[in-house]
């Protein structure tokens, strides 16, 4: 009988571990054949977020130079690498390039056709173009994938979710929110993916409150300005006379920090060094577990002041004060917080030259401006000042601290749910918009268009509209009759509009406190409560709490997504080729190629 594998989810993650299966396969299946069936409603390769039926204003927030599917020698696997072009090898484009979604779209979907075509013979794939509803079956026998509109389940010997990111059903606040709009007449659109926000309630020339101010912001800002017949000419925008007025404000108060906008030339900082697998061995280990913020993030700032000083010192020694040698072994010997800022205030003369994580994560804090429009002008100086710093490679220590946030990201993964602080820092310094829609954004505040609010914006419902305010700026209040929260839902497997991951919890897995779904680390099985991995089901990406960066990343950072992909596909397969576990590995056999797409 041929094993059968049902992926739920065809878009990056679940093409990416389609890659890792085609790579495995030669080494670890021999069976008499194998059907792989992807479960997606949209194409294969892109997904929903990449699909090619969106805006193309809409663009990637990263280089096309600093985007792969493909692993190399840095991915730390078991498996082969098998290495591939980059999106802008692949698109020929200049590799400066922040390509729009659409083409990012077209390359997934040759990524996905590629490891197809590199299946070994008498493994096939079959698309289902529909929703999976649930999983059901024991859990030592084979598994039944329920889907939209198909009476009979799909058999599976072993299931992997691969879903990507969630709709949510509305938290308490926004259930409020949205029940006072519905009283009022009044427009509120809650968190969800931009590209699929029905942006049309939204007048021209009305207020809109905002919140929210990273890339979801930024979706939002390009669809309600060029998005309505707007255009830029040099640095001035030029209204259409069909956008709304957004007042915008979050928590930090500011844009996410811009795109480094120059090259990495010399060598890397040596990472990791403070925080490297000895230190989450240690940490896992813990008999009483571990906190956060005591245990864990000390050794995260070191680990990135470590590289931040590596660079410092080692490229631009003329603005250091000692010999590197000297600074690293006494930073290396700092055991607290203090000891360190004070060898950093001896060795490092110009503040401006050392990381400070607490001013970076919070730059508002404790600022306050006399009137609204003093903090228009102010919060332009802000976002004008960090673009110049982050295209200049005078300051390349701010590079190293983003190399250095990649591999402290690659080594949390393995604590599990870590709390989603972490994750909103990470995006907010390593993962914001291009360098030009930072400077589309100080033309649309010029021009009136955007408006800021500040760090700790609150909005209330009251008197029949929405009201905003924030602490930076004592004593202003705007009013609006719209309402955006520009943000993806939080990936709360409990809230999740799919029935699937619901039934899930139902079927006895895990959930974190934070309501992330429980996974083995190493290979993404579901845990149930006792912690034991489910040897039939296993789950990928950001609803679980081995959430990694993305699904795809820069090229030979030893991305933690294709670390995981090929963990998943080599149990997979082993499972596959042995569920009973009774079988010594056996030699690949010869194989043949069928196309994608056939059906059962």
């Amino acid at each position: 009988m041929r094993s059968r594998l049902v992926i739920v989810g065809a878009g990056p993650r679940g093409t990416g571990l389609l890659e890792r299966i085609a790579a495995n396969a030669p080494e670890l299946y021999a069976g008499e054949g194998l059907d792989i069936h992807l479960v997606d409603p949209h194409p294969p390769g892109a997904g929903r977020i990449w699909r090619a039926a969106q805006s193309p204003l809409l663009w990637m927030n990263s280089h096309a130079e600093d985007v792969t599917m493909f692993t190399d020698e840095t991915v730390r696997m078991t498996g082969p690498v098998r290495e591939g072009p980059t999106l802008h090898e692949w698109a020929e484009l200049d590799g400066r390039t922040f390509a729009d979604r659409q083409i990012q779209g077209r390359y997934l979907r040759h990524v996905y056709d590629r490891a197809v075509a590199g299946l070994p013979d008498g493994v096939t794939v079959h698309h289902h173009p529909s929703r999976a509803l649930r999983v059901s079956g024991p859990r030592d026998g084979r598994q039944q994938v329920w889907l939209e509109g198909r009476p009979d389940p799909l058999v599976a010997d072993l299931v992997v979710l691969a879903l990507g990111h969630l709709d949510a059903d509305l938290d308490p606040e926004q259930q409020a929110l949205a029940a006072y709009a519905g009283a009022h007449g009044l427009v509120h659109l809650p968190p969800d993916f931009t590209a699929d926000s029905d942006l049309s309630a939204l007048p021209p020339g009305e207020p809109v409150l905002v919140r929210g101010f990273g890339l979801a912001f930024v979706d939002l800002m390009v669809l309600l300005t060029e998005g309505r017949g707007g255009r830029y000419e040099a640095d001035t925008y030029v209204p259409s006379g069909r956008e709304p007025v957004l007042y915008v404000g979050s928590r930090r108060g500011v844009p996410y920090h811009s795109k480094i906008g120059y090259d990495w030339t010399g060598a890397r900082p040596p990472l990791p060094r403070f925080l490297g697998p000895a230190e989450i061995d240690e940490l896992r280990a813990r008999p009483g577990g571990f906190d956060f913020r005591r245990d864990v993030w000390p050794l995260v700032e070191k680990e990135l002041g470590f590289a931040h000083y590596h660079r410092l010192f080692t490229v631009h020694p003329g603005r250091t004060a000692v010999a590197w040698r000297d600074f690293e072994e006494k930073y290396a010997a700092a055991g607290t917080e203090a000891e360190i800022r004070a060898l950093v205030a001896a060795a490092v003369p110009d503040p401006a030259d050392r990381l400070d994580l607490a001013a970076l994560d919070r730059p508002l804090d404790g600022v306050r401006f006399g009137s609204h429009e003093e903090f228009q002008e102010g919060l332009r100086a802000y976002v004008e000042a960090d673009l110049s710093r982050r295209h200049d490679p005078e300051y390349s220590a701010d590079l190293a601290v983003f190399l250095g946030l990649l591999s402290v990201y690659g080594q949390l993964v393995r604590l599990g749910d870590i709390g989603p602080w972490w994750h909103g820092f990470f995006s907010y310094l390593a993962s914001g918009p291009p360098g030009p829609r930072l400077r589309q954004l100080l033309a649309l505040s010029r021009a009136g268009v955007v408006r800021f609010l500040g760090a700790g914006t609150e909005v209330t419902a009251r008197d029949g509209v929405f009201a905003a305010s924030a602490e930076t700026v004592p004593g202003f209040v705007v009013e609006a009759r719209a309402l955006v929260e520009a943000r993806l839902p939080e990936p709360t497997v409990g809230r999740a509009r799919d029935t699937l991951l619901r039934e899930l919890l139902s079927d006895g897995a895990a959930e974190t406190p934070e309501g992330l779904l429980r996974v083995d680390p190493a290979d993404g099985r579901v845990l149930d409560g006792s912690g034991r991995p489910h040897p039939r089901r296993f789950a990928l990406g950001p609803f679980t709490d081995a959430r990694t960066p993305g699904a795809f990343t820069r090229p030979r950072t030893g991305g933690p997504a294709f670390r995981q992909n090929d963990g998943t596909a080599r149990a997979a397969l082993a499972f596959l080729r042995d569920p009973d576990g009774r079988s010594a590995a056996r030699p690949a056999g010869p194989s043949s190629t069928s196309p994608e797409g056939s059906t059962p």
